[in-house]
């Protein structure tokens, strides 16, 4: 049984988001142990329309911990950019997740690595070992991986500090205005979906640089450098500056310009990923090319 005082800033809150919130299980899976009976507050069942109050007791009840596995799987299309004794740099394609979780039956970054032989840091939880940084499922380009466990601590760190150097391209809907600045918002988890985040007051600092490659007749090709690092970062700033990434209907994009372009993904794509390497010290930079669904998009929207 998972016990917990529900702080002040979570009263009023319904026990499913507040639940939630508290303990990092899905406010899905919430809703299913309410349903069995599995959540009590103040030592009483609840509905998940309840109300928490400042102090309320919550407890519920998880089972056995559960684990997303590691099953070693090739993946079509994933590319080995670098690989030495203590890191691999992979160009992972869309579709892809970083590492296995639970909820996700699609491929990932480690299933591949494991059946491709590679061997990994053990450092971190077990089912995402090795992992420094992740990618959305949906967006495809260049992600490190630590093979050693002094790697691991490095990169880790490096990316803590904001020492890394993260480059993406993304289509955006319309022409930003100023074609080159900067967005300063913070970020966390939207409680009202479980999947979904916002920009939030008392969120986590989130800072977005973004400058324009090329501006097209209804779309515009930026570059956005990432000073933070955090979830749907450059999907959330860029619906917040009312130019949504094209693709990315989650986020406010316009699903009939994606059809027109055959886009089935948001256009994000991490082009360039520099660092100090963990064992040399040598600053290393990795590049990726668009992956053919983006390029094709591209070619329409300048011919349009």
């Amino acid at each position: 049984m998972s016990i917990h005082l529900v702080p002040d800033g979570l009263a009023g809150e319904r026990v499913d988001a507040a639940a939630s919130r508290m303990t990092g299980v899905s406010r899905s899976r919430v809703t299913d142990l309410i349903g069995s009976g599995g959540v009590l507050l103040n030592g009483r069942p609840v509905t998940k329309s309840d109300r928490v109050a400042a102090g309320d007791m919550l407890e519920l009840d998880l089972g056995e911990p559960r684990v997303a596995e590691i099953v070693p799987t090739m993946v079509e299309g994933m590319r080995i950019v670098h690989d030495d004794a203590d890191i691999v740099v992979v160009d992972k394609p869309a579709g892809v997740a970083a590492h296995p979780s639970l909820g996700w039956d699609g491929p990932d970054v480690l299933a591949h690595l494991a059946a491709a032989g590679f061997r990994i840091s053990t450092s971190g939880a077990p089912e995402r070992r090795g992992v420094v940084q992740r990618l959305d499922v949906g967006t495809s380009g260049l992600m490190v991986v630590a093979k050693s466990e002094p790697a691991y601590t490095a990169l880790k760190r490096a990316f803590r500090d904001r020492v890394v150097e993260k480059f993406y391209h993304t289509l955006v809907q319309g022409h930003p205005d100023p074609f080159t600045g900067t967005i300063d918002a913070p970020i966390a988890r939207d409680p009202g979906h479980d999947w979904k985040m916002a920009i939030i007051d008392g969120g986590r600092h989130s800072v977005t640089h973004y400058s324009t490659l090329e501006a097209l007749r209804s779309a515009t090709l930026l570059e956005i450098h990432l000073e933070t690092g955090r979830t749907h970062q450059i999907r959330v700033h860029m619906q917040a500056i009312k130019h949504p990434v094209v693709g990315d209907p989650l986020y406010g994009a316009n699903p009939v310009l994606a059809a027109e372009l055959g886009l089935e993904r948001q256009w994000l794509h991490a082009v360039r990923l520099g660092f100090e390497h963990p064992h040399t010290g040598d600053w290393v930079e990795f590049t990726s090319p668009y992956p053919a669904d983006l390029a094709r998009a591209l070619e329409i929207a300048r011919a349009r």
